[in-house]
């Protein structure tokens, strides 16, 4: 038996994300001990919310490049070969064709492309809102959208295997598990 998915103020349609007001963000344990954050600051996507919102759709492009943690020889470190490899693999992308419910969470079932890796990356969904733009006349012209997502990868599965013994033999410096933290905001797209 299908069940209907209802979601307040709801809007099916085609948007595209909104860098300005969005953010996809990054955690890794950093010598055991802390934990190191980062983000990447150019980004694009387009989502598809479908007439039942379980048939919806995401497409998205990171510029790997712009990788930011706030300090530029830790960046410039991870755009190198060791990392990332931005000079052969610029781009990390993730498109998904379906949303799922799992008891009171929403799941995208999407593949995660990284350094010429495909590997499926489920995110768990949280929908914050259907609305308009107040600085526009027309509500459907900036009809707005809202998401949190939350993820995480093993970075090792992506060939991003660096990592370096911490002195005294008492582990690595850096954890394998990355998790995956996005802010997304759309714009309906008319």
């Amino acid at each position: 038996m299908t069940q209907t998915v209802e979601i307040p103020g709801y809007v099916a349609g085609t948007w595209t994300i909104d860098p300005a007001h969005s953010e996809v963000g990054f955690v890794v344990r950093h010598l055991l001990i802390s934990k190191v954050r980062g983000r990447f600051t150019a980004f694009e996507g387009r989502i598809v919310t479908g007439a039942d919102p379980l048939e919806s759709s995401v497409t998205a492009r990171v510029d790997l490049a712009s990788v930011d943690t706030g300090n530029p020889q830790r960046d410039d470190h991870l755009r190198s070969a060791d990392f990332l490899e931005i000079d052969r693999y610029p781009t990390l992308t993730y498109h998904a064709d379906a949303l799922r419910r799992e008891g009171e969470e929403f799941v995208l079932d999407g593949e995660l492309t990284l350094k010429g890796v495909t590997r499926p990356v489920p995110l768990r969904v949280e929908i914050n809102g259907f609305g308009p733009d107040p600085y526009l006349p027309d509500p459907r012209a900036g009809a707005r959208v809202g998401f949190s997502a939350r993820g995480e990868i093993d970075r090792t599965d992506f060939g991003v295997s660096f990592n370096s013994p911490i002195p005294g033999g008492e582990g690595l410096a850096l954890g394998e598990k990355v998790q995956i933290f996005l802010e997304i905001q759309a714009a309906l797209v008319v």
